[in-house]
């Protein structure tokens, strides 16, 4: 194993080997988008409400920009769910065609 790499802020940066993974698969990493998703969502409608309530215009326009930041990040989050579909989906084709050759090679159907 690697030793660990220091930042320059000297905070030790783990190591993201074997030993650490955030993500198992494909399908753990899309379950975090939704689950993003959904709180981007909940926040959106939060920051709805406290601009309904807004004291002054400055308040307003903050609120404003921070529905617009959250807006694109549900854009760049559903693109990024759309984007790990098309991996499982092209994962399982290539499994199915690894199956295939599998098939061809022992004489024996899929």
């Amino acid at each position: 194993m690697p030793a660990p790499r220091h930042s320059p802020n000297c905070e030790v940066i783990e190591y993201m080997g074997d030993e650490f993974r955030p993500f198992e698969s494909i399908e753990s990493a899309l379950e975090f988008m939704v689950l993003l998703e959904e709180e981007i969502a909940g926040a959106s409608g939060e920051l709805h409400e406290m601009l309904d309530g807004a004291d002054n215009q400055r308040q307003a326009e903050a609120l404003n920009l921070a529905l617009y930041k959250m807006h694109q990040l549900s854009f760049h989050t559903q693109k990024s769910r759309r984007i790990l579909n098309d991996l499982r989906l092209i994962r399982t084709v290539l499994v199915g065609d690894g199956l295939r050759e599998v098939a061809k090679a022992t004489g024996r159907g899929v």
